[in-house]
């Protein structure tokens, strides 16, 4: 089987583009939740690369309708690998956002039957776990998975200031500290994001995600006497996390709720953090004043 790299880089011609998608069929997009799948969608299809998104009901938006799609319930393996099959389609991305199905509630095809030691499997351990069981068996299936950033370099944070607004030095102290409560917080499989306010700790990301975390955030700073905007929201990658189809994401919503909490700005995991509606992310933090900003990380500096 050829090894090909699905990755398209932005001096790629059309025609080469063209010949992968030849060699290797449409590359296919199972979608959750947000904008992010119709986004990468349009990403790769302005290289050239056909794409077939296979979109989840009840997580998928309806916007991937623009594209060549088929819908897929949860259960629905055999009917995955018939569409993927018939397309010729090799080269897979998983992205969006999803909830864990309650396996109980899920009514299997033969095609799941057929894997349903696997699936049982998908209900023991954390989220981290449960992905890299998924690309698992998909590349054991002979597809190639790979991360949204791959496909489309132009999605991920990028180093530095990223808009109108700089991290102050203070804002710099809560930045690293953040990256280090981060870091124990993925070493222990539990979240991705914390929030500092001038040193202290104020929340960690568990179960509840990001969006709660930060509106618990609003919550406990709600009343307290502060001068202008202080603390930031800091997202990266836990260590070892299998970053092609699990990448933290920010997007407009995650700037407003932040500047609901009073948060001066957003730090995030250069390269590592996806960017969802960036134009529309940029000018939320431009309008609230607060910082986006990216920061290297070494791969192995939180392992």
């Amino acid at each position: 089987m050829s090894q090909r790299r699905v990755k398209a880089e932005p001096s790629e011609s059309k025609a080469e583009a063209e010949a992968v998608a030849r060699e290797n069929g449409p590359l296919a997009i199972i979608a959750g939740g947000g904008t992010l799948p119709a986004t990468l969608a349009d990403a790769a299809a302005a290289r050239g690369r056909a794409v077939h998104i296979l979109g989840i009901r009840g997580e998928a938006d309806t916007k991937i309708s623009r594209f060549p799609h088929t819908w897929l319930k949860w259960g629905e393996v055999g009917k995955l690998f018939a569409t993927l099959e018939g397309l010729g389609c090799r080269d897979l991305v998983i992205i969006g956002s999803v909830s864990r199905p309650d396996l109980a509630n899920v009514r299997f095809d033969f095609g799941a039957i057929r894997n349903l030691p696997f699936l049982l499997s998908l209900g023991v351990g954390g989220d981290d776990q449960l992905l890299s069981s998924v690309v698992r068996f998909l590349e054991g299936k002979g597809y190639r998975v790979y991360g949204a950033g791959e496909v489309a370099p132009e999605l991920l944070a990028a180093e530095g200031t990223l808009g109108d607004k700089a991290p102050t030095p203070d804002d710099r102290a809560d930045i690293e500290t953040g990256f280090r409560v981060v870091s124990a917080l993925g070493r222990l499989d539990i979240g991705q994001s914390a929030v500092v306010v001038k040193g202290r700790v104020l929340a960690v990301e568990a179960a509840e995600g990001t969006d709660a975390m930060i509106a618990r955030c609003a919550e406990l700073r709600k009343g307290a006497r502060r001068r202008g905007l202080a603390g930031v929201l800091v997202k990266a990658p836990k260590p070892g996390q299998e970053e092609r189809v699990d990448l933290p994401t920010i997007g407009p919503d995650t700037v407003e709720m932040a500047a609901q909490a009073g948060l001066a700005g957003i730090a995030v995991a250069a390269g590592r953090v996806l960017i969802a509606d960036r134009a529309a992310t940029l000018a939320a933090a431009n309008t609230h004043g607060l910082f986006l900003f990216g920061q290297k990380l070494a791969r192995d500096q939180n392992a």
